[in-house]
């Protein structure tokens, strides 16, 4: 029972995993560019013998200025993992989780730590048609692994029974981001975008006041660092260089696509800076590559055994991984 247990909490992410640290590491969607210069600076200078104000005030009245809201609707925590967590236990939201997979899986691990009912729809129709009945439903814009981004989010919202929550980790990086439906959650995590996933801090924005739900967290949930990072993350300046980062990622992600599709391979490219391609059997061959000192992402986990989810990287580390797939997959006849 605690080894069935272990494996339906076990966190399955991208990044560390134990070995030594690859050579060129495809397994984390953050902005491989990064880091930001501007946000640095920003933590160069934050104060790491202070206290934060354990009500963030000044954090959260800059992020309600700039999503044009109230501070109340402001909520600051660790990171979107940590809010999607706190969103399961709030007792306002208790009820059905309503996914459509295949998609991020710290959602369905909140509702398994909870015990609570989780609906995987099928398809769009039938998340659509769920929806009014659930408690709290997560999409993810683009989505993650498959960088789908739903053309329904607007009749998404109005059908809304509960909380429809947009989780944003990746919607800085698409070409064209798309615009969010107003009575939306919306969760933000700008340390992917930043190039920065070490420093731990997101925020939610909701259509309604979030103290009760603040107050849910542990005191000090964000550091001065991560206060630093989501302040950084408003600076015109910081925009201005995501925006050009944005563009050579979309680069790069065009040109990985098509030095796999030249060894003969399916790719499912996305409009963010990430793709997948399918492999065969995807958990052998990210441990070859692994092997060879590449770290890429098996997306087994999100019920794509067959396929890898690769983020855009430099094209150095383009070639080694591409000489490397091809070594693999010839030597397991899967080429």
């Amino acid at each position: 029972m605690e080894r069935v247990i272990d494996d339906i909490l076990r966190p399955i992410h991208g990044g560390p995993d134990g070995g030594p640290e690859p050579l060129y590491d495809f397994s984390t969607n953050a902005n491989a560019l990064g880091p930001n210069p501007v946000i640095l600076e920003y933590l160069r200078q934050a104060d790491p013998s202070r206290y934060p104000d354990p009500l963030y005030r000044r954090l959260r009245r800059a992020l309600a200025e700039a999503h044009g809201v109230a501070p109340e609707q402001v909520a600051v925590g660790t990171g979107t993992s940590e809010l999607i967590h706190r969103l399961a236990r709030w007792s306002y939201l208790r009820g059905p989780i309503l996914l459509l997979p295949p998609t991020f899986s710290e959602y369905a691990r909140a509702a398994r730590a909870l015990d609570l009912p989780l609906w995987e729809a099928r398809g769009p129709e039938e998340f659509l048609a769920l929806l009014p009945k659930s408690a709290l439903a997560f999409l993810c814009v683009p989505n993650n692994p498959t960088g789908e981004v739903y053309p329904f989010l607007e009749e998404a919202a109005q059908r809304a029974g509960g909380a429809l929550v947009l989780d944003l980790a990746y919607h800085d990086l698409l070409e064209t981001p798309p615009s969010l439906p107003r009575g939306a959650w919306r969760l933000y995590s700008p340390n992917k975008a930043h190039g920065l996933t070490g420093v731990r801090s997101g925020y939610l924005v909701a259509p309604l006041e979030l103290e009760h739900f603040q107050n849910l967290a542990p005191s000090w949930p964000v550091s001065v660092y991560g206060e630093a990072l989501l302040l950084g993350h408003l600076d015109p300046e910081a925009r201005a260089w995501l925006e050009g980062s944005r563009r050579e990622l979309h680069r790069l992600r065009r040109l990985l696509a098509q030095g796999l599709r030249g060894l003969g391979l399916e790719v499912r490219e996305s409009p963010a800076n990430f793709l997948l391609v399918r492999v065969g059997q995807a958990t052998p061959v990210a441990r070859a590559l692994r092997e060879r000192g590449i770290r890429v992402r098996d997306a087994t986990s999100f019920g794509l055994p067959e396929w890898l989810r690769l983020s855009a990287q430099g094209e150095e580390a383009q070639k080694a991984l591409l000489e490397a797939l091809e070594e693999v997959l010839v030597g397991k006849g899967a080429a």
